[in-house]
C-alpha cells in the first residue's frame, strides 16, 4: 500500500566523500526536495515536512503524471537551472514569486513504491534502475522531469569535477 507520508532519507554533511567501489555519488541540486506521490492518475507534491505543494508546480505534477503511472513515489529536487548548467536556490525563490516558470526542472533521484511494491527495502541502484526506465535516462534540455544519474568512482574525484563544474556538490 502507498503511504500517505513522504520520508525521505537525508544526507548527512561529511568533511569528505566515502572512498572505495562500494558507493555511488549522485550530485547535489540547489532546490526544494519533493515527492511526487502518484494514486491512480492523481498527482500530489509533498515536501519532505509534509505541505502539499502541487499547486506550487503544477508544471512538475503535468510532467509526472505524463509518467502513466498507476501508484508511485518518487523521490526528486525542484530546482532551477541557470544557463551555465548550474542549480540556483535564489533563482528557485525568485521564479516563484515572478512566476517565471520556464527553468523550473524536477531531477528524479529514487523510486521508492511502484503499484502497490515498496521498493525502499531494495539497493539504490535497483531503485534507480526501474526510475531510469520509467523516466528515460536521457531527456530533451527543456524538459521538466529529468532523470538524475549517478557516478561510480572514487568519491573525491567525483568532488573534485563537481567543484570544477561549479555545483553545489555530491550526495
Amino acid at each position: 500500500m502507498l503511504s500517505d507520508t513522504y520520508s525521505p532519507q537525508l544526507p548527512t554533511l561529511v568533511k569528505s566523500p566515502p572512498a572505495g567501489p562500494q558507493w555511488i555519488h549522485e550530485l547535489k541540486y540547489d532546490g526544494y526536495r519533493i515527492g511526487a506521490r502518484v494514486e491512480h492518475g492523481k498527482i500530489s507534491l509533498i515536501t519532505r515536512n509534509g505541505n502539499d505543494w502541487t499547486t506550487t508546480f503544477p508544471e512538475i505534477a503535468a510532467a509526472v503524471k505524463e509518467l502513466a503511472l498507476e501508484q508511485a513515489l518518487i523521490d526528486g529536487e525542484a530546482a532551477v537551472v541557470l544557463p551555465n548548467g548550474v542549480t540556483s536556490f535564489q533563482a528557485l525563490q525568485g521564479v516563484l514569486k515572478e512566476h517565471e516558470r520556464g527553468r523550473l526542472v524536477y531531477f528524479v533521484f529514487d523510486l521508492l513504491h511502484l503499484d502497490g511494491r515498496d521498493l525502499a527495502g531494495l539497493p539504490l541502484e535497483q531503485r534507480k534502475e526501474i526510475l531510469a526506465g520509467l523516466t528515460g535516462e536521457v531527456a530533451a534540455a527543456d524538459a521538466v522531469l529529468r532523470y538524475s544519474r549517478h557516478f561510480e568512482g572514487d568519491g573525491a574525484d567525483v568532488l573534485r569535477e563537481a567543484c570544477r563544474m561549479g555545483l553545489e556538490g555530491i550526495v
